[in-house]
This record gives structure tokens, sequence and C-alpha cells, in this order.
């Protein structure tokens, strides 16, 4: 079975010139949001340091990746029931083509949750976008349609947002959350599914985490993004589903382990370091940490900590030496000791304002983008927290921060930023 190892080889050997990809939601196929560059920009606004902005035809919330010297953006144009993908050119942020389905069905969905937004995937000859109810679809570098595959309706009050991953032969991706959410696995060659997750339906008598909350559709549900990771001497692919974590065989299918302790509503995807995983829900929900490389129903065996509603947020955190650095939706920051679940210390990040989007770390630098725009720079350190530098776009966005080749490269609601000191 291919390794996460030599994922990580090959996409190494695919890189451009110097150029640093940035094939996915979180950076890699692990979801790490960690970035091999240290020499990015620190300080930056809207006329310092910035190499070009290109303006995006709707608002849209959906992370940008960067594959050789392309950039490709999800975008939605809401009047025009259209959702499609742009791909720029990396250097000047000209527009190289855009393809996209039309689709005209109701899809509920958050005010501030507009179509489009889970990020593309790229792995050298394919970039796969998911447009939720209106399917998925791969194309090749040049804009040609390789296959597209309809995967059914998504019906939750607040949309949906997550991105697939490459691994070997196959495109996984979650389709949901709601009723008919599955975690799918589509054969490259053709999109056809080689295998298929149905997510069981929420019960109420089941509920044993002390949670407490409105019971209905919109406290239930995931928005998390798969993550592959290797436990030693197998591949995991890791999911946090309403009220668990599972694992599976990212080739077949198979369930290799799973751990309760999680709330009905997930919005962070599972982070992994140092062979133990840690999940979050959202909005007061319970966090968990587990070892991976289980087998079965590991809750009584292998988790290591849970906490009942807890800090997460809506975006994801990054591992450095051991610990979690995450923030909640109302900006505050905070370090966590993944083996023991401990917080080591919490603070309010300057400045910014509530945040949906996700950590990239950088060396030991942790880049986090705020709503109104605003970028706090600090450093991962269990010590408290060094803020490094802030800036400020004053454009409102809900993505995450990119990083390749030097530059970063901001989504806002308006614009397309590179960023750079070159």
């Amino acid at each position: 079975m291919k390794s996460l190892l030599s994922l990580s080889i090959f996409l190494a050997a695919a890189s451009f010139l110097a150029a640093e990809n940035w094939p996915a939601w979180r950076g890699d196929f692990a979801g790490s949001g960690v970035t091999q560059e240290t020499d990015l920009p620190l300080k930056w606004g809207k006329e310092e340091n910035v190499k070009w902005r290109v303006e995006l035809p709707d608002r849209g919330n959906g992370t940008p990746i960067i594959y050789t010297n392309k950039v490709f953006v999800p975008q939605a144009k809401e009047a025009e029931n259209w959702r499609g993908l742009l791909c720029l050119d990396r250097e000047t942020g000209n527009l190289l083509w855009e393809r996209g389905v039309t689709y005209k069905e109701k899809e509920r969905t958050h005010r501030d949750n507009p179509y489009c937004s889970s990020s593309p995937a790229a792995d050298g000859e394919m970039v796969v976008v998911p447009y939720g109810s209106a399917g998925i679809a791969a194309y090749d570098f040049d804009g040609n349609q390789l296959w597209f595959k309809e995967l059914g309706a998504i019906d939750h009050t607040w949309g949906n947002s997550s991105s697939p991953v490459f691994y070997d032969d196959l495109v996984i991706h979650y389709h949901g959350p709601g009723k008919g959410a599955k975690l799918v696995a589509l054969k490259k060659s053709d999109g056809e599914i080689a295998w298929q997750f149905d997510e069981p339906k929420w019960k109420p008598g089941k509920r044993t985490d002390g949670f407490r909350g409105r019971e209905d559709e919109g406290v239930i549900g995931s928005f998390s993004t798969p993550i592959l990771i290797n436990s030693g001497d197998r591949d995991e692919l890791v999911m946090s589903f309403p009220m668990e974590i599972k694992s599976f065989n990212p080739k077949t299918g198979e369930e290799l382990w799973r751990c309760e302790g999680l709330s009905p509503l997930v919005y962070a995807s599972p982070v992994y370091g140092d062979g133990i995983v840690v999940a979050m829900g959202g909005y007061q929900g319970n966090s968990v940490g587990v070892k991976a490389g289980g087998a079965g129903d590991v809750t009584d065996t292998s988790r290591l900590w849970q906490i009942e509603r807890h800090n997460g947020g809506i975006g994801t955190g990054v591992v450095k030496d051991g610990y979690y650095y995450y923030q909640n939706s109302g900006g505050v920051a905070y370090c966590l000791e993944m083996k023991s679940g401990e917080t080591k210390w919490e603070a309010r990040l300057p400045g910014a304002g509530k945040s949906w989007g996700s950590f990239m770390l950088a060396g030991d630098r942790i880049y986090s983008l705020s709503q109104p725009g605003d970028i706090v720079v600090f450093k991962a350190s269990p010590d408290g927290l060094e803020v490094i530098a802030q800036s400020d776009l004053g454009e409102r966005t809900n993505s995450s921060p990119v990083a390749s080749d030097g530059d970063i490269f901001i989504r806002t609601y308006e614009a397309l930023w590179c960023i750079s000191e070159n």
C-alpha cells in the first residue's frame, strides 16, 4: 500500500522549479496546514507588499489551492445559478480559464456560507472540485473536463464545505452533511465509485456526551474534511463525524477503528501528531484525543481524554511539537497539549474579529486570518502568546491563508490577493 511517506515524496517531485505546491485545502492531504517555507511576508497592507490583486465575480468562502504555475479558486455566481472553478496565472493573476455547471434546484445554506465553499484538490494530473448538490468534477490543467459525477442533493440548513483528498488512484470526498451524507472514494480514471460509506443517521437515544443544545438539524452534521495519516505499518483515512471519529482503510473503505465522544455538530477537521488524533466539536461541543492505529471500538482503550462543552471553533488549527494551536470563532487562540488535553494558554488575538478560517504554520510562525481581513502572526510556543506581526486588508473573508514560493494568497469576498516581498 502506498504510504504517506511515498505520497509526500511524489508531491515534492511534482513541484515546479523552486515553488512549493499547496494542492489541497490544508496544504497537503494530511490536513496539516503546514508549509515548509519559512521566508514568507510578515507585514502588508492594501498598497504594501501586494504583488497583485484580482477582483472576483462574487463573494465566496472557498480557499484557493496552488499547483505549479496555476491558482485554482472555487467560485459561485449566485445570480446565474452557476458553480465553478477559476484558474488564474500564479505570477500575474490573469484568468486562464473558468469551468462550471448551472444548478437551478434549491439548496439551503447559511447566509454567510455561499455555494462553492469547498476547496479543490490537485495531484499533478488533474484538479477535482466539489459543487455541492450539483456534483463533483475533474479537469486537466488546461480546463478540459475529464469526468463529472452526481452524488445526490445535499440538504442542510447551514450548507456544506468539505474538501476532497487524493490517495493513490482515488479521490476521496465527504458528500454531506444532512440526509444521505456519505464518504465516497471515486476512481481517478473515470469518477466512478470505488467504495462508499453511508453515514448513519444520528439518533437522540444514543446521546451520552453531556451535550446541551437545540435538538434540530442545525446542531447535527459534519463540515469536516478527512485526513490521511500513517500510523506505523498502515495508512489511515480519519474523519470526524457527528458523535464519533472514524478511521478507514483508504484503499478499500474498511472501517479500522472508531472512537466515541464528539458532539452532533462538527466544523473543524481532525489533526494528527505524534500518533495522536485530536478532533473537536463546534460551538461548545466536545473535544477528544485518541491514539491512532487501533481496531474496532477504541473508546475505552485508546481514548486519551475527552473535554465536554469545550471551546473548538469553525476553523482548524495546527500541530507543533506535541501542541495543538487553534482558535474559536470569536478570535481567542488556544494552545493545547495533545497527549493530555491540557490547555497551556488562551489569549485573544489583537485586533482580530470573528474567524471562520484555519491556521497556517510556517516554521514556528502561525498565520491567523479573521473575518475583517486582519491577519495576526504569532509564535508557536506553549509559553504564551507572542505576537510577531499584524496586517489588515480591510476586506471581509471567511477563507484561510495559503503559501507558495514565498508568497501568501488570501481570498476575500471581493478579490484574490497575492502578497509578496519579492
